[in-house]
């Protein structure tokens, strides 16, 4: 079947790479798969050929793959972590990756299809970490860390990994900001719509001399803390920025802070209270 198959330059069951090596279909991820191939052929002119041959190549499938043997660190690492186990630190790299490759789209000014594709799975896979998860689902309190989920009880390995970092540098690239040769810069990034606020709202943070604020929201706006100082979003008519300082405020109509209003930005010297970024509706 499978020298057909390659006869007839039939790639639905296995292909052959450019050093001549042959490989099963990349999209097959187990028996069941390369079994549901099989079934979609078996219509054709291949069909006696799998029914000769579809329990051998079943066998040689899981020969090359030992699916049954794949058992991770289980030997040797905290609890069951293998087939069926969800790794939270991966899902947070993959978001990362996907979030590298939205960036890297809109910075070449890709085809904005193309751009709102890449956004898509971006908030797919975001909505598929931990946090977002049941109890049920994730096996413990969601907002606590655990390393992974296994398919058969709860989430094992309490404790922080290095989880934090990937989902800290997703979460600024989803909101747009970025240094560029020392210069703090904003944008909408693939900001949702939806996380500007529908009415005012107060917000509370602890600033560089670790005390408490708030900051009163005005409808159509949000605010994170970058460096323990204030960032609020604003959807307007005009694009801009607006730096309050100690002792003065300065507006500019791009939105790229300056490198030494950046650098006092970086060091946390308390000059700068607040930065407003306006973005055109």
């Amino acid at each position: 079947l499978l020298s057909q198959l390659v006869a007839d330059g039939n790639g639905q069951i296995i292909e052959k790479d450019s050093e001549g090596a042959f490989h099963f279909n990349g999209n097959f991820n187990n028996a069941k798969s390369l079994d549901e191939a099989l079934n979609g052929l078996s219509n054709t002119g291949y069909g006696p050929l799998i029914d000769q041959e579809r329990e051998k190549l079943l066998e040689i499938f899981e020969e090359v793959f030992d699916h049954k043997s794949f058992t991770g660190r289980s030997g040797t690492f905290f609890g069951f972590e293998g087939l069926g186990s969800i790794y939270w630190h991966m899902v947070s790299k993959l978001l990362l990756a996907v979030m590298e490759c939205c960036a890297k789209a809109i910075e070449t000014n890709a085809d904005k299809k193309i751009i709102a594709r890449l956004a898509q799975h971006y908030h797919e896979i975001n909505e598929g970490i931990g946090a977002h998860k049941s109890p049920e689902l994730y096996g413990a309190f969601p907002t606590d860390p655990y390393s992974h989920t296994p398919a058969h009880k709860g989430a094992q390995q309490p404790g922080m990994t290095g989880q934090v970092k990937e989902d800290i540098l997703s979460r600024m690239a989803e909101m747009g900001v970025a240094v560029k040769e020392g210069s703090l810069r904003f944008s909408l990034g693939i900001l949702s719509m939806d996380e500007f606020l529908t009415e005012s709202t107060p917000f509370t943070f602890i600033d560089v001399d670790f005390k408490k604020q708030e900051l009163n929201l005005e409808k159509d706006s949000l605010c994170f803390t970058y460096c323990q100082i204030p960032v609020v979003y604003k959807l307007s008519n005009k694009q801009g920025l607006r730096i309050s300082f100690s002792d003065k405020t300065i507006e500019s109509d791009e939105l790229t802070v300056d490198e030494a209003t950046s650098k006092a930005i970086f060091e946390r010297t308390g000059d700068v209270k607040k930065i407003e970024v306006s973005f055109t509706k």
